[in-house]
């Protein structure tokens, strides 16, 4: 079975973060490539139409599966709400993994998309998921964080 990954976009150097910052791993993406690693890669905020340069967003409470059973909102740093955009991102990206055959995927950790096993609550970095690493999890497709995989050298699921 060929292995294909799905990563956070802002890993391979995708100018996708809400600072606009380039936040490129390159260990992990030179990883990828010595070993011959097929990856696609999505920013789920950017997926669910929020602009590349954004206001940072926190879920309120809980975490990315609270989120997704509509117990909790992402709210940004105005107050605006951008639950939707964030929950639209997520299936969306999800989709695009369940059609690639994707076999894992490598997420930025601390990111209220994409935490693995951090987000951040207000200033407060806590024990919980993103949204799009909760519905990937749903749909059967192991999760780490690119600080994980770099570590272990290998996927594995909650």
């Amino acid at each position: 079975m060929k292995t294909i990954y799905l990563l956070s976009a802002c890993l391979a150097g995708e100018r996708c973060r809400y600072d606009a910052k380039i936040a490129r791993n390159d260990e992990l993406m030179g990883f990828l490539d010595e070993q011959g690693y097929e990856y696609i890669t999505s920013c789920p905020e950017v997926a669910g139409g929020l602009p590349t340069q954004r206001a940072a967003a926190r879920i309120l409470t809980g975490d990315g599966f609270d989120v997704l059973k509509g117990d909790s909102a992402v709210i940004d740093a105005t107050g605006r709400d951008v639950t939707g955009e964030f929950v639209t991102g997520a299936r969306k990206v999800a989709g695009l993994a369940l059609r690639a055959g994707v076999t894992g995927a490598i997420l930025n950790e601390r990111s209220p998309s994409c935490g693995v096993r951090y987000i951040y609550k207000g200033e407060e970095l806590v024990n919980g998921v993103g949204i799009t690493t909760a519905l990937l999890m749903k749909n059967g497709i192991k999760v780490v964080s690119d600080e994980e995989f770099l570590k272990n050298a290998c996927i594995t699921s909650r």
